[in-house]
């Protein structure tokens, strides 16, 4: 005998789509997940604090490698050499670490409790591109994180270099770890650029033959946006990131121009005209001739006369 297991009442993902759900229902959701969430940030936050160390000597490694920061120690092994200004900037340090790497290992949790209480005011087809952007926009941050990482390995000795102490200067820890954190933070935010114009043409703002056209204003902003938000003082992070912004912008004017061709979008009848362009006029002229001669309509055969009622009184005479 099978059970057949039913369930009683709606979910609350239906309450809150119908619109079922109170005020005071949303606000209990709201703490539940925010709860839920604030658990996964504790749990992500006790296993960055558990690799913090490891994390640590990843981020150290582009200064570890220049030759003026390995120190020696009395025991002959050798160390990199930092600068440590008060006594709890390294435990300070390892707790900026492992709330960093907290936040990236608990994403998962968060992520879900804020999308699983915006989703239900969202339509199907709005959510179904939501889990796109979402998709494509872990990935290009990691991307950017990446490259960033890639950027500081290779620009650290040029900008320590063309200092006026030389290679031979000593960076203080804190300091450091904050530059190489918002390297990361940067880049992987300015790769998120092109998901902004394919938002753009996939809502119907914009289409792939404006976006072409803004390719001018697209790689000025890209080196201006590179020399302003990018920390390395050099000119290899920056140049670096603006050529990768402005091809991740020919890359989503494809996409869009894909798409436009998919929805049939360019077809329109004055679709090739600017808004201030006057539309060419048909050179075709047909002449005018002299019209057809009109009939006169057949005379109209008079109505037959209808016989008037006879009176009231005659008829009750006759029944009489």
């Amino acid at each position: 005998m099978k059970l057949a297991l039913r369930r009683q009442g709606p979910s609350k993902f239906e309450q809150a789509s119908d619109g079922s759900m109170t005020l005071i229902d949303h606000v209990r959701e709201l703490r539940n997940r925010l709860f839920v969430a604030s658990l996964g940030l504790v749990a992500g936050l006790i296993v960055g604090f558990i690799v913090s160390q490891w994390v640590f000597h990843l981020l150290e490694a582009p200064y570890c490698d220049l030759p003026s920061s390995i120190a020696t120690r009395a025991d002959g092994t050798q160390y990199c050499d930092w600068v440590v200004l008060n006594v709890t900037d390294t435990l300070i340090l390892r707790l900026k670490i492992a709330l960093w790497v907290g936040l990236i290992v608990g994403s998962p949790v968060w992520l879900y409790q804020l999308w699983a209480f915006i989703a239900p005011g969202l339509h199907r087809h709005e959510r179904k591109w939501a889990y796109v952007f979402v998709a494509i926009a872990a990935p290009l941050f990691a991307g950017g994180g990446i490259l960033a990482y890639f950027v500081v390995g290779h620009s650290l000795a040029f900008i320590m270099e063309a200092g006026v102490l030389g290679e031979a200067t000593k960076l203080e820890v804190s300091s450091y770890i904050g530059f190489v954190t918002n390297m990361i933070l940067i880049f992987g935010v300015a790769f998120e650029f092109p998901l902004i114009l394919l938002m753009l043409n996939f809502t119907g703002v914009v289409s792939a033959k404006k976006l072409l056209g803004w390719w001018r204003i697209v790689v000025f902003l890209s080196f201006a946006f590179a020399a302003i938000a990018t920390p390395d003082p050099g000119p290899f992070g920056m140049t670096l990131l603006a050529l990768c912004m402005v091809l991740l912008y020919l890359i989503a004017t494809g996409v869009a121009a894909i798409n436009d061709k998919r929805k049939g979008r360019g077809k329109e009848l004055y679709a090739e005209l600017d808004d201030d362009q006057i539309s060419p006029l048909e050179d075709e002229r047909v002449p005018v001739g002299a019209s057809d001669p009109i009939e006169a309509p057949s005379p109209v055969e008079a109505p037959t006369p209808v016989a008037k009622p006879r009176p009231l009184e005659g008829r009750f005479d006759d029944m009489t």
